[in-house]
């Protein structure tokens, strides 16, 4: 049997679909050569089926690294619920004794997932080099480069792990990253260019309409006018955890529309039960900060609104990319008003450490008490770590300081374009329109009229409602008795 052949069975066997979309029957033939793989396809089109499908080819275990406890928990469920067993995720929210248990008995599992961090723990590792890794993923992948959405620092040793498990077979997926990027992915990872194969897809998502609406001090009032029309269920994004709470109340208060705020602050216990309400249909509106959406498989998805200008137009599109992932007509929406730009400003300020907090750190040996924000203090410990001096340390905030302002302009140059707003976001991502879709963007005869209607929730009500009256008339007539 060819690889062709086996992936196409096994696609059919492990997860019930017969064809691919598009990049994963070539990013699954590529690993099964032996070959090492970047993959970046749109957000929603399926990246996880380009890993688990090449696990299931190959003998050994696959090792996924992935940046947050949701979107590891959601794949971890999403496998069990295709009947595989030989499924863990090694996490913080294990105890020791449960984490013991698995490292003693990675032998008997196929997946597992981990956090960066628990590559750090040197007892891990030296269970992870006793056993034959198939396959080594980074999920998320841009997070290892510095000019990348959201840099995690603690990617930065992945090299260094792919060099103590003896550099297996690799896997770095991801849906946005420019060209930069994906060149600092590789190197960082020490992967040998001639043994690897990119599969680059357009970020271009044909079926998500881009608008926005130019506010004066009337955001709020445009936002309930929206949100009261568009067919649901929607995502609206904050930058701030206060407001996302505030506009969940005032839509509950003013409107009959189900909502709830998530973010950091909300209990894990919470969090879990509001996103199943909402994979549920049970919820119309998810008023959220950027910590909502990775990994929530909800298909339906009609709008993603930002209430707040995003940092970047990586950000923005990961954020947008979770509406419409089941192919029909979605809108992005964002709402913008002069001087939007400035809580942007104060977030990337609160990201990097200061001159002061370096000269600090480096005199001192310790991260400065207090004064670091948890994102501050993170990228501190790791140059303390490293063996780079305070000169370069400082170059390199400096300079991401200067690219994170960059990032930030394109996307008010975007708000505020009257050119076409599609071709403009691609631009960013050195890519051409090749095609424009009938529904393209407010600059392009966009009628965010077409994109109204009733909720998937109301409907579901309706729905059971007639049910719940038929039977109440099967019953008084003793119909079909």
């Amino acid at each position: 049997m060819t690889n062709k052949e086996l992936i196409k069975q096994n696609l059919e066997n492990y997860f019930g679909y017969t064809s691919f979309r598009n990049g994963q029957e070539e990013a699954v033939l590529a690993a099964l050569e032996g070959r090492h793989t970047l993959v970046m396809l749109p957000t929603g089109t399926g990246k996880s089926i380009c890993y688990q499908l090449t696990g299931y080819c190959l003998n050994g275990l696959v090792v996924i690294v992935s940046p947050l406890l949701s979107l590891m928990q959601d794949q971890v469920e999403q496998l069990k619920l295709n009947g595989e067993k030989r499924v863990a995720a090694i996490n913080s929210l294990m105890d020791v004794q449960e984490k013991e248990w698995v490292l003693k008995h990675l032998s008997q599992y196929k997946f597992i997932f981990l956090s960066p961090e628990m590559l750090h723990q040197e007892y891990v590792m030296a269970y992870l080099t006793k056993v034959p890794i198939g396959l080594f993923v980074i999920d998320e992948a841009h997070c290892i480069s510095q000019w990348g959405l959201d840099f995690r620092p603690d990617y930065l040793d992945l090299g260094l792990v792919r060099t103590q498990l003896n550099f297996p077979l690799t896997m770095a997926l991801t849906a946005t990253a420019t060209k930069r990027v994906r060149e600092e992915i590789l190197a960082s990872l020490y992967i040998d260019d001639k043994n690897t194969k990119e599969i680059v897809y357009s970020v271009d998502r044909s079926n998500i309409a881009f608008s926005t609406i130019i506010c004066d001090r009337d955001k709020n009032q445009h936002l309930m006018n929206q949100i009261e029309k568009l067919k649901k269920p929607g995502i609206i994004y904050f930058s701030s955890k206060k407001t996302a709470d505030e506009i969940a109340e005032l839509i509950r208060s003013k409107t009959t529309i189900v909502a709830e705020s998530y973010h950091s602050d909300i209990e894990s216990e919470d969090k879990i039960k509001i996103q199943q309400q909402f994979v549920h249909d049970e919820i119309d509106i998810i008023c959220a900060t950027s910590a909502f959406g990775m990994g929530i498989n909800k298909s339906n998805i009609r709008f993603v609104i930002h209430y707040h200008l995003p940092g970047s137009p990586e950000a923005y599109l990961q954020e947008v990319g979770r509406c419409g992932r089941d192919g029909k007509p979605s809108l992005a929406l964002l709402l913008y008003e002069k001087g939007d730009s400035m809580i942007q400003f104060r977030l990337q300020e609160d990201t990097l450490p200061t001159v002061e907090m370096l000269e600090y750190g480096y005199k001192k040996g310790v991260t400065p008490e207090g004064s670091c924000s948890p994102s501050q203090k993170q990228l501190l410990e790791n140059y303390l770590k490293s063996n780079l001096s305070i000169e370069i340390a400082k170059q390199q905030i400096k300079s991401r300081i200067v690219y994170k302002q960059q990032q930030l302009y394109y996307m008010i140059d975007y708000a505020e374009t009257s050119s076409c707003k599609r071709r403009f976001l691609l631009h960013y991502f050195e890519e051409k329109l090749e095609s424009k879709p009938d529904s393209c963007c407010s600059n392009c005869n966009l009628e965010i009229a077409d994109y109204y209607g009733e909720s998937d929730l109301k409907q579901k009500i309706s729905s059971q409602n007639e049910k719940n009256w038929e039977e109440t008339l099967n019953a008084l007539f003793l119909i079909g008795k």
